[in-house]
């Protein structure tokens, strides 16, 4: 296993849904450095739970949302991959060129991993760093179990998990090792309510918070990268560091900000 940070989420535990994950769970607890508590304990707002079939994120409140966990086979991937998907997807066109596509590119913020799927179906190396241990452990149990479709493994093969703070390695790496292209997707503050907010982003934003170092992330990135810098943004929010992209695509609720470096 690689080495994960430690954990800064104290409100989350490790669970095992039965007995039977209760070793895994155990194995889990100590490589994390989190509490394993009984699967009804209501002691923390969040339980990273073991169950037989994957790893899943749980909310203990009563009226909690229900688990997140990393799933590459769901109806909404398949849908993006067969209609509007591919090349013509406007993350695919901001990471490619008019010649072409990348052969690597690093997710510096990968999440959840979705965006990082979609660019490894393309056939692009993707490179994914997550600083958070508890997202990093819920991407990394979903990329084991979709290697092991034989729909998703020839994808998954283009998709390296290191659960890393990306801007010690693009720091170490930008001399020694620059990407052609460096994806960022930092979390938003975003200061308005809406009545409708997706279960994984509430998720996200109780375990991981903003990402009040995204300038910094994206100095690093610009000083990492030999080719290009992209950068997804929510609509009508304002360029990092208020610093403009040379271009952007625009897609729905969100754009990508095109840094070219030079």
């Amino acid at each position: 296993m690689n080495k994960i940070l430690p954990t800064l989420s104290p409100g989350v535990a490790i669970a095992a849904a039965t007995a039977s994950e209760q070793t895994t769970a155990k194995t889990l607890s100590d490589h994390l450095q989190m509490p394993l508590v009984d699967s009804t304990c209501r002691d923390f707002p969040h339980l990273l739970t073991v169950t037989r079939d994957r790893l899943e994120l749980r909310d203990t409140t009563i009226e909690g949302p229900g688990p997140v966990f990393v799933d590459f086979a769901s109806d909404n991937l398949f849908y993006r991959r067969q209609h509007g998907g591919g090349r013509r997807e406007p993350l695919i066109r901001a990471v490619g060129t008019k010649s072409g596509l990348p052969q690597e590119v690093i997710d510096a913020t990968a999440g959840l991993g979705r965006d990082a799927f979609l660019m490894a179906a393309q056939g692009i190396h993707v490179r994914l760093f997550e600083r958070n241990p508890i997202i990093a452990a819920l991407l990394s149990d979903g990329l084991k179990r979709a290697a092991k479709d034989s729909r998703l493994k020839p994808i998954i093969a283009h998709m390296e998990l290191l659960p890393c703070d990306s801007l010690n390695i693009l720091r170490e790496e930008s001399h020694t090792r620059p990407a052609e292209v460096i994806y960022l997707d930092p979390m938003y503050p975003h200061r308005t309510k809406t009545a409708k907010v997706k279960k994984e982003m509430l998720y996200l934003r109780a375990i991981v918070g903003d990402d009040h170092d995204a300038h910094l992330l994206l100095a690093m990135a610009l000083a990492g990268a030999c080719q290009r810098v992209v950068v997804k943004r929510p609509a009508q929010a304002p360029p990092i560091d208020s610093r403009p992209p040379d271009f952007s695509r625009k897609t729905g609720n969100h754009r990508f900000d095109v840094y070219l470096v030079r």
